[in-house]
């Protein structure tokens, strides 16, 4: 996920801004080393007592988490609203996301964290495999989903007895800081969930404690390979969500009108911030024109304004600098001979905002063609067969999902083929709680979310009874 994390080294804040209107919100002095490392102390002392907690315990207090943030869905919105530019009741889904997060984990918790028989092991009659927690996890989140996010980190790993420790961006500390003392609140020992506002020393300092024993990171490529850098020098296992390009792929057997209208919402959700939003659509030739038109026209329908009017579709994106780079990608590919459909682009004036602009031909020498677009900014690709929109989608550097819509059985058949960690036929799939995400290639790996969330940070030991 594009989702950097924007860090000034020489900076001595963390500091929020709306997005809206360029006010600065809130700054926080960045914590002296003294106190990062007591961060750590409790965590690791919290581990030492959430470990031996039954699970049925654990289940209740999952419980009690999930009833608060639901009592104060309305206010949490508003905050990642006013930090993040997100339309409020795409913040407020964000906010139930994460209580539903807690919940799946009380509902299967027992079943996902359930001894496992291993058959056949000789010289045993019986060998079991079982999850055990290893210690404190350090979360590095990003500003697109600042509560959802820290939840897919902090559920499966409070729930295996691991504790966490997240650091959010600086665009959203505000929002992140919220969800600190509802887990006390509920009666989780004190330290078991923190986030704290690190610098980039700070990170590697705790990497390198013996006491962290394992790291996941969504944000950039960049960020990812340099902290994967460190956790590899510390022998420390590590998940990655990356960045992502996904492909949506529109078969000769689908309808244009019903295609365009999915891959336009799920383009269009949070401005096209969306680490697994269909950023590049590939059609058939036999359904370009007549998808191209519909696409269009779902663009130039959006609403473009104050995130808190009820009839904003588009609100601003998360900071100016986001907006010069995607305006930047965008004129690099008019300015190479891309043909632009919509003529969006930097809307002029108070706020950080960019109006939904589409854009075909474009070709590998265009910004567009390898870097992910991290906006309301559609890309369509003509293809003149299902190979060659096979072999366009796995062209990218990134893995991270895509979608396909066609006839089921042939979607499903298409699907196989790509190089990707999720895919959704006939419908965005997305990142549910249920099902492992994670990407391949420079997407990143590991997974998070369902039973896989819990197996990356567990230690899986296997036991024989002779």
């Amino acid at each position: 996920m594009s989702a950097e994390t924007v860090v000034d080294p020489a900076a001595r804040v963390y500091r929020t801004v709306n997005p809206a209107t360029g006010e600065v919100l809130r700054e926080w002095d960045r914590l002296p080393d003294d106190e990062a490392a007591g961060f750590l102390d409790r965590a690791h002392t919290a581990f030492l007592e959430w470990r031996e907690t039954p699970l049925s315990h654990r289940m209740e207090l999952f419980t009690r988490v999930a009833d608060i943030i639901d009592a104060h869905t309305e206010d949490f919105a508003r905050q990642v609203t006013t930090e993040m530019g997100k339309p409020y009741r795409q913040s407020e889904h964000g906010v139930v996301l994460a209580s539903a997060m807690l919940r799946y984990y009380v509902k299967h918790g027992e079943e996902l964290l359930a001894d496992e028989e291993i058959p056949g092991v000789p010289g045993f009659s019986r060998a079991v495999l079982r999850r055990e927690p290893m210690g404190v996890v350090l979360g590095v989140e990003p500003w697109n989903g600042p509560l959802y996010m820290a939840m897919r980190v902090a559920a499966p790993n409070l729930m295996l007895g691991n504790t966490v420790v997240i650091k959010p961006s600086e665009v959203t500390a505000g929002s992140s800081l919220l969800f600190d003392d509802l887990f006390v609140e509920a009666g989780f020992p004190v330290g078991a969930y923190q986030t704290a506002l690190l610098s980039t020393d700070q990170v590697s300092t705790m990497i390198a404690d013996r006491r962290v024993r394992a790291v996941t990171l969504t944000g950039s490529d960049r960020a990812g390979a340099a902290v994967a850098e460190q956790t590899g020098r510390h022998i420390k296992p590590i998940v990655l969500e990356l960045g992502g390009s996904d492909a949506f792929i529109v078969l000769d057997s689908a309808d244009p009108d019903e295609a365009a209208g999915l891959a336009a919402s799920c383009r269009l959700v949070e401005a096209g911030q969306v680490c697994v939003s269909p950023k590049r659509v590939i059609v058939t030739e036999k359904n370009a024109d007549a998808f191209i038109e519909r696409y269009a026209e779902q663009f130039r329908a959006q609403r473009v304004g104050d995130p808190f009017d009820p009839q904003t579709t588009i609100g601003p994106l998360s900071t100016q600098a986001a907006v010069d780079r995607l305006q930047e990608q965008l004129q690099d590919a008019i300015d190479k001979g891309a043909t632009v459909v919509v003529p969006g682009g930097r809307v002029e004036g108070p706020g950080a905002y960019f109006a939904p602009a589409v854009v075909t031909d474009l070709t590998p020498q265009m910004r567009l063609y390898s870097e992910e677009a991290f906006g309301p900014l559609g890309m369509v690709y003509r293809v003149p067969d299902v190979d060659a929109a096979v072999e366009l989608a796995n062209s990218s550097k990134y893995g991270l999902g895509g979608t396909v819509v066609g006839e089921t059985a042939e979607a499903e058949q298409v699907a196989r083929r790509l190089d990707t960690g999720t895919v959704g036929i006939n419908a965005w799939f997305g990142a549910p709680v249920e099902a492992p995400f994670g990407g391949t290639k420079a997407s990143g790996f590991g997974r998070e979310l369902g039973r896989s969330g819990m197996d990356q940070f567990a230690n899986l030991k296997a036991y024989g009874i002779a």
